[in-house]
């Protein structure tokens, strides 16, 4: 009798360990095919950024050189640390115009900043979908016009020659000077910037507003908390991660108030009154060719934003807020 033997057991082959590398790819081709439209969607505004943002910061080499267009940055002599003495000597050019931007930088955070929030808390409390609807329309209206078109909507206003004047003489009252006084210039570019964007700036806070629980108004109302204890206590702690985040942005952009706004106005107040960091590199750069010393002052300048932007994410750390980007 053949005794007939059992096929030998198949041997089983170890699987080889996942590395970390295996693993990255594969977490990375799952993220390609479920997110790829999108990714597609991106690369033109990466692209644009790269070509129109990042690539023009090689340009910032010409803070250290006797820049002359005609001999281009590869032929310009190097001068060192040269162009940075009208900010370190305190030139008074420079310190004007570095003064001139702080000072419209607080009014405008102090007097612009909060009127955004002020408003969306408004247009929130409005029961008429169709008047809330209505106004958001109206307050957004003036962020498409240019800044031509406010110059010269404001000028028509208030001018000399403007209604305002044409209607004070024509009621025999004394006509106000309100265009082209150095005093009020500040004044005057402050108005124009909160008529112009305050509106467009709600809608981030109303899309924040929009996501605060219902719930909340109303354990509140149960506590017999009045509209104005609601809107302390509830709404405004609701909305805090996103003011500190516009404002830590806000602060990291400070030193730029509007070089198209202030440089259409620049010719009947005069420099002193006007001239900011932005006209200033503008001024002796494009007009008055000094190449290097105006890319200096915007080297420094955006260096002390990025400055700011970390030092105040820093402070948004420490009282538990996550600012721009997490610890």
């Amino acid at each position: 009798m053949i005794e007939v033997q059992p096929p030998p057991a198949p041997t089983r082959v170890a699987p080889a360990p996942k590395t970390a590398d295996s693993g990255l790819r594969q977490r990375l081709a799952v993220r390609w095919r479920r997110d790829r439209v999108l990714l597609l969607l991106a690369v033109p505004g990466v692209v644009v950024l790269l070509l129109f943002h990042y690539l023009p910061l090689l340009g910032n080499v010409i803070a250290f050189q006797d820049y002359q267009p005609f001999l281009g940055i590869g032929n310009s002599p190097f001068v060192g640390l040269e162009n940075f003495e009208v900010i370190i000597n305190g030139d008074p050019e420079f310190v004007n115009a570095l003064a001139n931007t702080l000072i419209i930088t607080l009014i405008q955070v102090v007097f612009v900043f909060p009127l955004p929030i002020a408003f969306a808390l408004i247009l929130n409390s409005l029961l008429s979908e169709r008047l809330k609807r209505l106004t958001q329309s109206v307050l957004y209206l003036p962020h498409f016009l240019s800044w031509v078109i406010v110059v010269a909507l404001f000028q028509q206003m208030l001018g000399n020659g403007g209604m305002l004047n044409t209607w004070l003489r024509s009621a025999d009252f004394e006509t106000l000077q309100i265009i082209g006084v150095p005093e009020l210039f500040k004044l005057m570019i402050t108005s124009q910037v909160i008529w112009k964007d305050t509106g467009w700036s709600t809608i981030i806070f109303l899309a924040a507003l929009s996501r605060v629980d219902l719930n909340l108004y109303e354990a509140a109302a149960i506590d017999r908390a009045g509209s104005w204890r609601q809107t302390w206590h509830v709404t405004l702690p609701a909305i805090r991660p996103v003011i500190v985040l516009l404002l830590i942005l806000r602060l990291g952009d400070a030193l730029s108030v509007g070089f198209e706004q202030i440089v259409l106005q620049q010719g009947p107040v005069g420099t002193e009154a006007s001239e900011v960091l932005d006209t200033y590199v503008y001024n002796n750069g494009i007009i008055g060719g000094d190449w290097g010393v105006s890319a200096a002052v915007g080297l420094v300048k955006g260096v002390v934003g990025v400055i700011l932007v970390l030092g105040a994410n820093k402070v948004a750390h420490a009282l538990g807020e996550r600012g721009v980007y997490s610890k």
